[in-house]
C-alpha cells in the first residue's frame, strides 16, 4: 500500500461495526481531511481465546467484510491489522501524516485502558482523538440520582432514563451518504486464519427489526419454544445495527421491549461506576458465601446433564448455537448458584466464552443478579424452581425436546440434586454468611 505520507483523519471501528447511522464515522466524515477506515484486531484479546473457531471472530469478519465491500464502492477499502493496538497506532503514524483520529466511546475497563495509553500517544504528537458516544443512548453520568450519585436499583434509573429520552435527540447521523469522503486506496483484506483463527459455517441471526415479533414481545418473550424474541442481541453486542433504531422503534411499537434496551444500559452504568464488580460482587457482604467449587457438578451443568430438563435444554442450546433464551439464562444460572451452590464467576465465565452476543456488562450484571449479589439482585432467598419453570412456560415441552432429545427415556440421567433439599441448602448458606457481617458491608 503506498501512502507517501498522506494527511488523513482515521476512524477507529470497535463495537461499531456499520456504516449507517455510525457517530464517529460521522464526524470524521464531516473533518478537513480523506478518512481511513481502520479495524484492529486486538491481540490481547483474541489471545485469550480458547475455541480457534470462535463463532464471535466469524461474526466479526463477516461484518468487515460487508462495511468493505460498501467502502469499495464507494473507491475506498477497509484497513485490518492484527496485533498490540499501541504497538499498531505506532506504526500507523509512521506510515500516515495523521491529523486526526475518531472513534466510539467503549465503557469496559480494558477498553478504557487501552484508550488512555493511546491518547496520550496522540497528544505527544498534538494529533486530536475525538471520541462519541454511539453504542448507548445515555452513559457515564447521563443518568444521576438528584443527589449526583449512579443509580444501583433499575427501577428508579428506567424512570429517569426515560424522562430524559423525551429531552434527547435521537437522530440518525447519516454517515453512510459521505463515504466520499474516504481515503481512496486499495488493500489486501487478509484471510481469518492470518491470525489464527478458523471459519465457523454455523448460521448467524440475522440483522432483521421483526415488527410483528417486537409489537407481541411482552406476550411471548418468556416462551422459549416459541419464536417472542428478536435475536438482535449480538448485533447490539457489536454494533452491526444502530442502538438510536432500535429505541425509535421500540418506543412505537413495545414498551417491555424498550426496558430490555434500557437494562443493558443500566448494567453499563453499573461498570462504569463499580468497575470492581469485574472481578467480585457488587455487594462486598456476599464474598462470604461458602460456594462449593465441585467441577465435576458444574461440567454436568456444562453440558446440560443436570437430569433437570429445564436447565439441560438451556445449556444444550447455548453449547450448539452460541444462544440462549432470556427466561431460561435465568433458570440455568439460579440453579448453578443456588441448586448447585456453585460459585456466580463460574457460571459468568462460561456464558462469557459461549455467548455469541457475550457482553461483559449484561453478564455480569445477570449473574449477578441470578446470586442475589448484584445491585439490584433478586434477593438469595428467591431460587428458581426449575420444575414449576417448564411447566409454566414449557407446558408441551416444545423447547425441552427439541435440545434433549434423549428426555422421557431411559437414557435421560436422574436429577444431579433434589430441588427442596438444594434449595433449604442454600438458604442455610446465604443466611449463615449474611449473618457473619453487618447489613451494608
Amino acid at each position: 500500500m503506498s501512502t507517501s505520507k498522506q494527511q488523513v483523519s482515521v476512524f477507529w471501528f470497535r463495537r461499531d461495526l456499520r456504516l449507517e447511522d455510525n457517530t464517529g464515522l460521522f464526524h470524521a466524515l464531516n473533518g478537513e481531511y480523506p478518512v481511513l477506515p481502520l479495524f484492529i484486531f486486538d491481540s490481547e484479546i483474541l489471545e485469550a481465546l480458547q475455541d480457534k473457531s470462535d463463532r464471535r471472530i466469524t461474526f466479526i469478519y463477516n461484518a468487515l467484510s460487508e462495511i468493505r465491500n460498501d467502502l469499495q464502492s464507494a473507491g475506498s477499502d477497509l484497513l485490518i491489522k492484527h496485533g498490540s493496538p499501541l504497538a499498531i497506532w505506532e506504526q500507523l503514524l509512521e506510515e500516515f501524516d495523521i491529523r486526526a483520529v475518531y472513534t466510539n466511546h467503549d465503557y469496559e475497563p480494558y477498553a478504557i485502558k487501552r484508550d488512555a495509553s493511546l491518547e496520550k500517544l496522540l497528544a505527544g504528537k498534538q494529533i486530536p482523538f475525538h471520541t462519541f458516544k454511539d453504542q448507548v443512548i445515555f452513559e457515564k453520568d447521563d443518568i444521576m440520582t438528584d443527589a449526583g450519585k449512579p443509580y444501583t436499583v433499575y427501577t428508579p434509573y428506567r424512570k429517569r432514563w426515560q424522562s430524559r429520552l423525551k429531552q434527547s435527540d435521537l437522530n440518525a447521523h447519516p454517515s453512510e451518504k459521505m463515504l466520499q469522503n474516504c481515503l481512496k486506496f486499495q488493500v489486501n483484506f487478509p484471510a481469518l486464519d492470518a491470525i489464527g483463527f478458523q471459519l465457523s459455517d454455523l448460521p448467524f441471526p440475522a440483522k432483521i427489526v421483526d415488527q410483528e415479533i417486537i409489537t407481541n414481545y411482552h406476550e411471548r418473550r418468556d416462551y422459549p419454544g416459541v419464536k417472542g424474541t428478536t435475536l438482535l442481541s449480538v448485533h447490539l453486542r457489536f454494533g452491526t445495527i444502530s442502538t438510536r433504531k432500535l429505541v425509535k422503534i421500540a418506543m412505537s411499537l413495545n414498551e417491555t421491549w424498550l426496558s430490555e434496551l434500557i437494562w443493558r444500559e443500566f448494567f453499563m452504568s453499573i461498570l462504569w461506576h463499580f468497575p470492581h464488580v469485574v472481578n467480585a460482587p457488587f455487594r462486598a457482604k456476599y464474598k462470604r458465601v461458602p460456594w462449593r467449587h465441585d467441577e465435576d457438578e458444574f461440567q454436568r451443568w456444562c453440558r446440560g446433564e443436570t437430569g433437570y430438563p429445564m436447565v439441560d435444554a438451556g445449556m444444550r442450546e447455548l453449547n450448539a448455537t452460541g444462544f440462549m433464551h432470556n427466561r431460561v439464562r435465568m433458570v440455568t444460572a439460579s440453579f448453578l448458584t443456588k441448586h448447585l451452590l456453585i460459585d456466580w464467576q463460574w457460571g459468568e465465565a462460561y456464558f462469557a466464552e459461549k455467548l455469541l452476543d457475550f457482553e461483559l456488562a449484561s453478564n455480569n450484571g445477570n449473574w449477578q443478579w441470578a446470586a442475589g449479589c448484584g445491585c439490584d439482585a433478586a434477593p438469595y432467598f428467591r431460587i428458581f424452581n426449575p420444575e414449576s419453570q417448564q411447566k409454566k412456560f414449557d407446558p408441551q415441552f416444545h423447547y425441552i425436546k427439541k435440545w434433549v432429545t434423549e428426555f422421557d427415556t431411559a437414557q435421560y440421567p436422574a436429577p444431579i440434586i433434589e430441588h427442596s433439599y438444594a434449595r433449604q441448602r442454600a438458604l442455610a448458606a446465604f443466611k449463615g454468611a449474611l449473618s457473619e457481617v453487618k447489613e451494608g458491608a
